[in-house]
């Protein structure tokens, strides 16, 4: 694995552990050269491959980090861990695909991360509601917010 620091081909894994989700190992590794420490995490590769059907009917491949990186966007400046993160976005895939075979709607993916990001925290989930649902104004917030109260009183 290359040092995403110096460009060191050669690192060395100082853990391995399986994550929760039983299907990711989480490795840490040192560089030899430069003394930094970073995180990779491995997973098999997925022979059944998934499509997005986009808002537009177009068709594109499924990439599970663009997933990765708008949770976590709307995870910036908050209390949660990378770890968990990861294990939003392994879920979700894992749930697409055990539930889809072949195309997916873009409206499907967008629902499974905003059930999983209102789990672990509800303003992760309104930022990434506000922009998959493309809230244009105070209203659409406030209704948003409103619906998260009533569900809590719920809980």
């Amino acid at each position: 694995m290359k040092c995403p620091n110096c460009g060191t081909i050669e690192t060395r894994v100082i853990d391995s552990r399986i994550a929760e989700d039983g299907d990711t190992v989480r490795r840490r590794r040192e560089c030899p050269e430069c003394q930094v420490r970073f995180t990779t995490y491995e997973r098999a590769e997925e022979r059944r491959s998934l499509r997005v059907i986009k808002k537009d009917g177009r068709r594109e491949v499924f990439v599970r980090d663009k997933i990765l990186r708008g949770i976590i966007k709307s995870c910036e400046k908050l209390p949660i861990a990378y770890d968990q993160i990861e294990e939003i976005a392994a879920k979700v895939e894992k749930q697409l695909r055990d539930e889809v075979d072949g195309d997916v709607p873009v409206a499907l993916i967008g629902q499974k991360i905003m059930d999983e990001l209102k789990k672990v925290n509800k303003v992760a989930y309104v930022r990434f509601a506000s922009v998959y649902r493309e809230f244009t104004d105070i209203d659409s917030f406030q209704k948003e917010i409103s619906y998260l109260l009533m569900d809590k009183g719920n809980s």
